[in-house]
């Protein structure tokens, strides 16, 4: 049923979703690109159309009272980023306590353009022992769906090398604020 009512509105909207979700109980989605508003509605009707609760990252404040249900509801996981903690410690014990979890992460962290994509998605996939799914939309194709999906090797560079390669030819709501799809090179130490 989920499903269907999926693709009732995705077409109503002239837009089709492809893909189909891989059989993983657990595992990191990555939402891209990221560049409207829009793209967390499609990624909800995406998880309706794979028949899966998508999980999604939020600061702690936003679950208090009243709305703190709703946000839950939603899929929201609170993360306290007040105290010097380490939020990708945080979030892999979501995935040890939950028996199924596919959390959406928009590795960009905002609509706007940014020259590097922040890590914490790759970083959560390689502790937590997950693979990593690529979810998008297509603005320019009016497309969404999964597409590819990697198990992360450590490697960075050569797991981002598919991810790039994946999203190469995949245009958000506003194109000019997609920007590369790159970690920022570390420092040496």
């Amino acid at each position: 049923m989920q499903r269907l009512i999926a693709n009732i509105l995705f077409r109503a909207v002239g837009w089709k979703a492809t893909g189909e979700f891989p059989n993983f109980q657990k595992a990191v989605v990555i939402a891209a690109p990221h560049t409207s508003n829009w793209d967390f509605l499609i990624m909800l009707l995406l998880g309706f159309y794979a028949k899966q609760k998508f999980y999604w990252i939020g600061k702690h404040t936003l679950f208090k009272p009243p709305l703190g249900f709703v946000m839950k509801w939603l899929g929201g996981l609170p993360v306290d980023r007040r105290e010097r903690q380490n939020t990708v410690s945080q979030i892999c014990r979501f995935f040890e306590e939950k028996e199924a979890l596919s959390l959406v992460i928009t590795p960009e962290g905002t609509r706007k353009r940014t020259d590097f994509w922040k890590s914490g998605f790759y970083h959560i996939a390689v502790q937590a022992g997950v693979p990593i799914i690529f979810g998008y939309a297509d603005f320019k194709r009016k497309t969404c769906g999964f597409g590819h999906y990697i198990m992360p090797t450590g490697n960075e560079e050569a797991d981002m090398a598919q991810i790039r390669e994946f999203y190469s030819g995949i245009q958000g709501k506003f194109p000019e604020q997609f920007g590369p799809v790159r970690f920022r090179p570390q420092s040496p130490e």
